[in-house]
């Protein structure tokens, strides 16, 4: 008989955000018509912005023209938009080969598939709170795990002054769940401790373009070293709105090398083996968000997520709560009052105002207690769920 991966049977019962959903449908059945305003899962939004939908709609045109047809692409990406990913860098003083910029279908299938390059006896270390499918990619691989506990004492942001008994160290800045960002002294302590140790640092930069304070770095190339220790993951999800069309890109340097292999050969030869590429179509959209024209309309929905996030901080402040995140990021980690856990109060916020967050716990055992809002709804629905919070959080003192 088959032996399946025993491994799922570790896997927690149900995913994060489907309980969360679970909760919800139940609450809307209950109370049918009755509104319910979501500033849980980072889904964004606004539409995508004009040039990429311009050039969306010109890729579909070339896919009728015998003349400019495209059938397979290749497999680490069209060269087009891996060069445009490069622009984007050097616009940042980092310089990169198109070479090193692989394209991906987002971060979330990037951050599980990349596993593919280290062996399972290499262990891997996550801090928490950390985004769910950390842990889960990692558990269901069977690798050996180790966290590191992020708290109000560091600001969400450790350092590896602990030495992680690691192979694979995630960090994530800006962070999600909790908003924080990383300092170029901070990064630099990490990349020196992964070259001294022979580790991997997988940097997860889905929120890099949030970042509005000009001494903190977007990206991990930015610090001296991290080529011979990095890979970065990034996405157009969050920062261009493609959430439903899938998009992102990976950049692995020729100079990092582990065990006598050359990491960036290594995913070359994983990407032509395991996939066909990404969409021509999908490409030639996100491409177009590099053009000057895609960056300044992105800028603009960026702003609009950015003031939401004043809108929620504004509340927090009025009701003398304490948070983390929100200037530089489209996450608000607030503190749960009256030392309520983090589900008792999602459990509050959905049956007395109506407004869904996403529970601290969610996110690890050192999330409990605190609770996450997201930025990426509309304005108005933003404001009132503000509003509504406020008054609970004053009725709770």
């Amino acid at each position: 008989m088959i032996k399946v991966n025993d491994n799922y049977a570790k896997l927690k019962e149900s995913y994060l955000f489907y309980r969360i959903g679970q909760k919800v449908k139940a609450y809307k059945e209950a109370h049918p018509g009755e509104p319910v305003y979501r500033l849980g899962i980072g889904d964004v939004s606004l539409p995508l912005c004009d040039a990429a939908v311009k050039a969306l709609h010109e890729a579909a045109d070339d896919q009728g023209s015998a003349e400019r047809f495209q059938g397979y692409t290749p497999e680490p990406g069209m060269p087009f938009f891996r060069e445009a990913v490069a622009d984007y860098y050097a616009g940042r003083g980092i310089s990169l080969q198109t070479a090193e910029v692989f394209v991906s279908s987002g971060a979330s299938d990037e951050l599980g598939d990349i596993l593919d390059l280290f062996s399972r006896e290499s262990a891997a270390c996550i801090m928490e709170p950390a985004y769910p499918a950390y842990l889960d990619a990692n558990i269901m691989a069977g690798r050996k795990i180790t966290t590191l506990s992020a708290g109000p004492e560091n600001g969400f942001l450790p350092t590896p002054e602990e030495n992680p008994d690691a192979d694979l160290i995630y960090l994530c800045s800006p962070n999600n769940p909790t908003g924080a960002v990383y300092s170029r002294e901070q990064l630099k302590k990490w990349v020196d401790w992964a070259n001294a140790r022979g580790a991997v640092i997988l940097f997860d930069a889905a929120y890099e373009a949030f970042i509005e304070d000009d001494s903190l770095p977007h990206s991990i190339f930015e610090i001296e070293g991290a080529r011979t220790c990095a890979i970065e993951i990034c996405s157009l999800s969050k920062t261009a709105g493609f959430t439903g069309t899938r998009l992102g890109y990976t950049v692995i340097p020729m100079d990092l090398e582990r065990g006598g292999m050359n990491l960036n050969a290594m995913w070359v030869r994983n990407r032509t083996t395991k996939t066909n590429g990404v969409s021509y179509i999908i490409q030639k959209g996100g491409a177009a968000v590099f053009t000057p024209e895609g960056q300044e309309q992105i800028r603009k929905n960026i702003h609009y997520y950015k003031n939401n996030a004043r809108v929620l901080m504004d509340a927090l402040d009025k009701a003398g709560i304490e948070y983390w995140g929100g200037k530089n990021a489209p996450y608000v980690w607030m503190r749960c009052p009256k030392g309520m856990g983090s589900w008792e109060f999602f459990d509050r916020m959905l049956n007395d105002i109506q407004v869904v967050g996403t529970p601290g716990e969610g996110f690890g055992p050192c999330g409990e207690g605190f609770f996450r809002l997201s930025a990426f709804g509309h304005a108005d629905e933003t404001k009132t769920a503000a509003e509504r919070m406020y008054r609970l959080l004053e009725s709770l003192k």
